[in-house]
């Protein structure tokens, strides 16, 4: 598919594609969602995603990469990872798919904030304004005597703070772990985790459809995070970014397509707003990586 592309251009078409992958897996829990509760939703997705993955490296004869060094760290990881997943499903329920893909595309803000103390990254004026605008795009989309101003409206922000730390956590083992490693545990984590509410968030499918789709949630996961990984061997995380946000126009399409939604013109300017503040602050990222 990415034969005689430049290595830049590769990685730019599989993320994306990758982000296309998760798009439409959004798209699936939340039609699953007006039917099932969302723990068992999200369990289903973590267990046929672990599945896979155990089948990967057993038919690789690598199962030596579920052993971990840092169990603490991937521990939390997995952990930040499902609180992120139970928090966005949720929202899903209510909030259209692009209005909740846009607000939780303010995790790179947060990520910049949370850089500071944890990872001694600096904080210059330009790059809190960044944030501080961001955050005001966020606002616009869930203005108040909008629809989507309700409470659901914080769940995609509490994604954003999880899915942070999660990515600053992400880059503290990423030396030090391979990244199947990272993928397995986070499957672990989260199969675990929700495997304890489903006696409280089961409700076995009566439709065979619903099965299929059950386990298509899993397979898209570990696809996506697959192509994700595989992303990052061709193009560097910050040469990447800003093609993260063509989830959006993924997320638009099908959100009209499966569900009749559409954002409206105040939507769609709280999107533009974030995407260029996330997109300014890769650029800072960028500029001062090259000065230093």
């Amino acid at each position: 598919m990415t034969a005689g592309l430049t290595p830049a251009l590769r990685g730019t078409l599989l993320v994306v594609v990758a982000v296309g992958i998760f798009a439409v897996m959004d798209t699936i829990a939340k039609y699953l969602a007006r039917s099932y509760p969302v723990p068992g939703v999200i369990w289903a997705r973590y267990a046929a995603n672990l599945l896979i993955l155990l089948a990967f490296l057993a038919a690789r004869g690598d199962l030596k990469r579920l052993r971990t060094a840092r169990p603490g760290l991937q521990l939390m990881r997995g952990l930040l990872l499902a609180g992120a997943s139970l928090l966005y499903f949720t929202s899903l329920t209510v909030l259209p798919l692009a209005e909740a893909a846009a607000i939780g595309f303010v995790m790179p803000l947060f990520l910049a904030l949370l850089a500071v103390p944890m990872l001694g990254e600096r904080m210059d004026g330009a790059r809190l304004a960044a944030v501080l605008v961001g955050l005001l795009g966020a606002l616009v989309i869930v203005r108040p005597g909008a629809t989507l101003f309700t409470p659901y409206a914080l769940l995609p922000v509490g994604m954003a703070l999880c899915n942070a730390l999660y990515q600053i956590l992400t880059r503290q083992v990423a030396g030090l772990e391979h990244p199947l490693t990272s993928l397995a545990w986070g499957a672990i984590v989260g199969t675990v985790l929700f495997s304890f509410a489903l006696p409280f968030g089961w409700v076995t499918p009566t439709d065979p459809w619903h099965w299929v789709l059950l386990g298509i949630i899993g397979l898209l996961a570990s696809v996506g995070h697959f192509i994700l990984i595989k992303a990052y061997d061709y193009a560097s995380a910050t040469g990447l970014a800003p093609f993260f946000y063509t989830q959006l126009v993924w997320v638009m399409l099908l959100g009209w397509l499966v569900f009749d939604d559409f954002p409206d013109g105040w939507s769609l300017l709280g999107m533009g707003i974030i995407v260029a503040a996330g997109i300014y602050l890769v650029g800072r990222q960028r500029l001062t990586m090259h000065r230093s």
